[in-house]
């Protein structure tokens, strides 16, 4: 069922007022007390992750507004939360003194039988999104036949991968103010304007980044791994909802490839070097030697 334009709009609007509503909240009495939110951000200052569990539950309620059907709506749910809840304990629990980079640092401790938050992460995630590929996936063709079960388990697989592997992708590209949240605008535009069952999820997401955006550029707030992984665990299901099997394969292509590529090339040189790419990334961002202010 195509969720039609007023619904698209309703739906990014729950998005925006519950992300900015919950923020809210948090801001005036964080779990743990707002020490145990804060971090340091690339220029050495602090920065909250609130705006994580802020993001979360605005997409997990505009995905419940404008899900094209039970299963869309389990679907999204699952991948968000997923997202969302084991990002928030490697946010919240990770060992900084011996810790992991990258995912093959990871998967590398979790072959030595070393279970960090991050490899913790990577199998919740993972699990997660199997489980809501396996929601996303009709079992019978539009003819009402039942589907071969080795292809839809060939579907699940490769859905599966491309929702846990958005995931991580978008949470390596929030290392910069507003980064992640633009590329996440990129790709959700286009769902939330098509035709898709995905639609509804693509206006959450652009909800979402609306009430998140300025507070992410002024480096008051930032997603971390909870609100990032949220966040592309959503997109890669609004894709899965969306599109076709050989659309579905070329972007989990593309994002394994990025992914890969990230093990060995930083995106941040990349970008930088890149006038397009840098002045995009730059765009609503404080200049390099300005201070932050707070006052707001």
């Amino acid at each position: 069922m195509t969720v039609g334009l007023p619904r698209r709009i309703l739906t990014g609007v729950v998005a925006s007022a519950v992300t900015a509503a919950v923020r809210g909240v948090l801001d005036a009495q964080a779990p743990g007390g707002q020490a145990r939110w804060t971090r340091t951000n690339h220029r050495g200052e602090p920065i909250s992750l609130l705006e994580g569990p802020a993001v979360a539950a605005g997409l997990l309620a505009g995905g419940l507004v404008g899900a094209p059907s039970t299963r869309g709506a389990v679907a999204l749910s699952v991948a968000t939360a997923s997202g969302a809840a084991f990002g928030l304990v490697d946010d919240l629990g990770e060992d900084t003194t011996t810790r992991r980079k990258g995912l093959r640092g990871h998967l590398g401790a979790l072959a030595r039988g070393e279970l960090t938050t991050g490899g913790l992460k990577v199998l919740g995630i993972g699990a997660g999104a199997l489980v809501a590929a396996a929601a996303a996936t009709p079992l019978h063709r539009a003819d009402g036949t039942r589907r071969p079960t080795v292809g839809w388990l060939a579907d699940v697989a490769a859905s599966g991968a491309l929702v846990a592997s958005s995931a991580n992708l978008l949470n390596l590209l929030d290392l910069r103010p507003g980064r992640a949240l633009k590329a996440a605008t990129l790709v959700a535009a286009p769902l939330g304007l098509g035709a898709g069952d995905g639609a509804g999820a693509g206006a959450a997401v652009l909800g979402v980044v609306g009430a998140a955006m300025d507070q992410d550029l002024a480096e008051a707030d930032m997603l971390g791994d909870g609100g990032a992984n949220a966040l592309g665990a959503t997109l890669g299901a609004a894709v899965v909802l969306s599109a076709p099997r050989p659309v579905r394969l070329a972007a989990l292509g593309v994002v394994v490839a990025l992914t890969v590529a990230s093990e060995k090339v930083s995106f941040t040189r990349v970008i930088e070097r890149t006038p397009v790419l840098r002045e995009v990334d730059s765009w609503g961002r404080r200049p390099v030697d300005a201070p932050v202010d707070r006052s707001a």
